[in-house]
């Protein structure tokens, strides 16, 4: 039986122990398809409280960062909020589950977009909590820099702990980022996660399956993709529906109709064929647990994808 890298499997070779990741939202973050740099209104799926029921917890600031701000008032509250964050959630799981390390995952929002000042205050403070072996930091292709990727090489290097950085690729197909409003295209996709491994960091690609107009062979595309361009590791999600965003609206008028769990399982047996055993899987389900949630109503409890998954992995004779 084909036995997969999970996250889990790759922390136990790596540390030695069970860690478990802590997604860590901050105020004042946004992304470059919010905020009119590259695009408006961000992409037709997206609302990052439902990706991240931290950043519900934390008081909404009027302040929005981009690289380009020469000073950064909200700095001294996002080191708090990084402190506060982080001591509840390794706390609930040390005492909850033994969990004795732990890596921090910046989740919400482009946690690269930000004046570099700020983020080197940021990741150097949150490598420096106790009991941390590593970050995650979830970004996009057109929002980080040889620069910043220099200093994360360094950080790692001398810390001797270990960084992701999490790419929200989505999809390999040009049309479909056009579509969903990402704000960029394919074309520096495979350079940036090139340019991280070369710094001697890891180099994860964020995939959606059930993207609008696209077939079961676009979606195995993306994936051969980005294994070709030799990511480390591989997160995929479906692609559900919350309320009050453009998504929402197209499925209201009939124009979206989401991935079944049939279709879904079925790509993900298929994607864990084609996925060599070295490559780790951070990922391969995701929902959101309340009334936003539209479609596919699946999605509410991803314990049931999970168990449906592994039961049709088996099956093929695959270990996840």
């Amino acid at each position: 039986m084909k036995q997969m890298l999970t996250f889990g499997r790759y922390c136990k070779r790596r540390f030695g122990k069970r860690v478990r990741k802590v997604p860590i939202a901050l105020a004042g973050f946004t992304c470059p398809n919010i905020d009119g740099s590259v695009a408006r209104g961000g992409c037709i799926f997206c609302k990052n409280e439902s990706f991240s029921p931290t950043l519900d917890k934390e008081p909404k600031v009027a302040l929005k960062m981009n690289p380009k701000m020469r000073e950064n008032p909200l700095l001294e509250m996002q080191l708090q909020q990084l402190q506060n964050q982080y001591d509840w959630q390794s706390a609930f799981h040390r005492n909850k589950f033994g969990v004795e390390k732990y890596m921090i995952y910046f989740q919400s929002f482009t946690n690269t977009y930000a004046p570099f000042e700020t983020l080197e205050k940021i990741y150097t403070t949150a490598l420096s909590l106790p009991n941390v072996v590593g970050m995650s930091i979830g970004t996009r292709t057109d929002s980080v820099d040889l620069k910043l990727l220099d200093f994360l090489g360094e950080l790692a290097h001398a810390r001797g702990q270990e960084i992701w950085v999490e790419y929200g690729i989505q999809s390999v197909y040009d049309e479909t980022l056009h579509f969903i409003n990402r704000g960029h295209g394919t074309e520096n996709m495979e350079y940036w996660i090139k340019e991280s491994k070369n710094r001697g960091l890891k180099a994860c690609s964020h995939i959606i399956y059930g993207l609008p107009k696209e077939t079961r062979e676009m979606m195995l595309h993306t994936l051969e993709s980005v294994i070709a361009w030799g990511s480390d590791g591989i997160k995929i999600h479906p692609l559900y529906i919350i309320e009050k965003t453009i998504l929402a609206n197209l499925y209201e008028k009939g124009e979206y109709k989401p991935i079944s769990l049939n279709d879904y399982i079925d790509l993900v047996v298929e994607s864990l064929k084609r996925i060599p055993q070295n490559v780790v899987i951070h990922r391969v389900s995701a929902g959101v647990r309340n009334d936003t949630l539209l479609a596919p109503k699946w999605c509410f409890d991803k314990n049931i994808q999970m168990r449906a998954i592994r039961n049709a992995l088996r099956e093929a004779g695959i270990e996840y």
